[in-house]
């Protein structure tokens, strides 16, 4: 399974995030979660805060391009296999960041790539 680390969690159930960390889980995938307030989601802790991580192999984000700048060099330090970015969330900025680092990245939405087996 892939550990993601989902940065732009929320505890709303109505948010894409919250859809995500849930799902996520139930396809048995370790999850680390990021968000702007402290809260949980299916069991997931969601940190206020980007915290040390190890062995990420996705990170999906759920952030606007400007509030992802915040989190360049984290991503970037932690060497994932790969960043998507979930609808809404697209930043050719980083996708020069992230492929200058070897990082490879996805226009693509977290749910239905689960839905259809190609998570």
């Amino acid at each position: 399974m892939k550990k993601t680390l989902v940065i732009g969690a929320s505890t709303n159930p109505e948010r894409y995030s919250f859809k995500a960390i849930n799902s996520l889980v139930e396809h048995n995938h370790t999850v680390v979660a990021i968000g702007q307030k402290v809260g949980e989601v299916a069991g997931v802790t969601i940190q206020a805060k980007a915290i040390p991580a190890t062995k990420i192999h996705t990170v999906s984000l759920y952030l606007n391009a400007v509030a992802q700048r915040d989190y360049y060099n984290y991503i970037i330090g932690l060497t994932p296999k790969r960043v998507l970015f979930n609808p809404g969330t697209e930043n050719p900025e980083f996708y020069q960041l992230l492929k200058a680092n070897s990082i490879k990245y996805e226009e693509a939405c977290t749910l239905v790539l689960l839905s259809t087996n190609q998570y």
